[in-house]
């Protein structure tokens, strides 16, 4: 039952969580102790509050989840399990998030009690909203960087970096739906109801125009970054973004496994490299050329 629950919590899920470090990284923090405890701390939260949601989603989805022939697998839906003990993992979840959220940052414990309530709304209506449903998916990633924010104090972290953020969520978000729409054809809205309200060239066009924005919006970020004010040294990042969008675009339409953007992260070893040169060369840049 133990294996079930940490399945139905979906770990895989967590990496997304790592966005709220990103204040922490961009303030030139990191290698401080306290903010980076905070930090990590607030991170923690995350994965359990976004596990909570999980379970919540599956609870929802119990009956058309045993209807699908790839979902009466979850552990919910296939009885391993049991209801009552889903439930009582969601209350002490959220217990445990609320408590010691607020004991970090009283704004924290807000930013949960709104991330989790959206994405109750999410899981109930919205994600079966065309549009509205990728937008929220970008709200909650807008969400966890302003958790990353709530609990250290910032100097330089620019405004450019929340729109970066929303964008590149939105990407994702549409290659996601482009890539399910391709891989299950005909069977798409049998998985996801949603997708009847989408289509190929449609979402080819919405991911065009995400992705040229995106790029444009971090190239602007790296010009004008407040702690890079001179030598706009950051802007040698902006070749690592590019093909990280482009690899990305490749995955989607070629391999098509855009379908889960955490598989995409952990198994396609060309991204691999270039997010951890992308962060190797922000680091660089940030803690040792400017000090």
């Amino acid at each position: 039952m133990l294996r079930a629950l940490i399945k139905a919590m979906r770990p895989r899920q967590w990496v997304k969580n790592g966005i709220i470090l990103a204040p922490l990284l961009f303030d030139t923090q990191i290698t401080r102790g306290i903010p980076l405890l905070r930090s990590l701390a607030a991170t923690g939260l995350f994965c359990l509050l976004s596990s909570s949601v999980y379970l919540v989603n599956d609870l929802f989805d119990i009956e058309a989840d045993r209807q699908h022939p790839q979902k009466k697998n979850r552990p919910i839906a296939s009885g391993e399990l049991p209801v009552s003990i889903a439930i009582s993992t969601v209350v002490v979840l959220l217990v445990i998030c609320l408590v010691f959220g607020y004991l970090l940052s009283p704004w924290l414990a807000i930013i949960e009690v709104t991330y989790f309530l959206l994405m109750l709304l999410y899981s109930r209506w919205l994600k079966h909203v065309p549009l509205i449903d990728v937008l929220v998916i970008a709200a909650g990633f807008e969400l966890r960087v302003m958790a990353g924010l709530s609990v250290i104090s910032v100097k330089y972290f620019s405004p450019w970096l929340f729109v970066v953020t929303t964008l590149l969520a939105l990407f994702i978000g549409f290659g996601k739906r482009r890539s399910e729409l391709a891989v299950l054809a005909e069977g798409a809205t049998a998985h996801r109801r949603v997708l009847d309200g989408y289509t190929i060239p449609l979402l080819d066009q919405i991911i065009t125009i995400v992705s040229t924005a995106t790029i444009m919006v971090y190239s602007l970020y790296t010009f004008s970054a407040e702690i890079t004010p001179f030598t706009h040294v950051m802007m040698l990042t902006i070749p690592f973004v590019l093909y990280g969008i482009l690899r990305y675009l490749w995955l989607i339409q070629v391999k098509h496994i855009g379908g889960a953007p955490e598989d995409a992260l952990m198994t396609d070893r060309p991204l691999q490299i270039t997010v951890v040169l992308w962060g190797l060369t922000v680091f660089i840049i940030l803690y040792i050329i400017q000090h």
